[in-house]
């Protein structure tokens, strides 16, 4: 009798196991919330790192004249040297 009830425990694990973990996990996550409490009200929105990051730029960026920007030519000498020197045009 004991081996066909491993074989059956061992066949019908699955669905024996995933609802008994589901009401256990249930029930953990509403006694944590119970004895946590009610979340404080946040008083004030902090701004995110990307908002903070993009304020700062255009704050740098109103400090700047626009319109002075280097040419596509100066650029390529500070460009790294491509293999075989293939990507790079000749100077004349």
């Amino acid at each position: 009798m004991w081996p066909v009830m491993w074989v059956a425990m061992r066949t019908y694990a699955p669905y024996v196991t995933f609802p008994v973990a589901f009401v256990v996990g249930a029930v953990g996550y509403h006694l944590e919330w119970f004895i946590r409490g009610t979340p404080k009200p946040q008083l004030r929105e902090e701004k995110s790192i990307l908002e903070l990051r993009e304020e700062r730029k255009l704050e740098e960026l109103a400090g700047q004249d626009c319109t002075n920007v280097t040419s596509l030519k100066e650029r390529l000498e500070f460009t790294p040297r491509a293999a075989l020197e293939r990507n790079r045009p000749e100077k004349s």
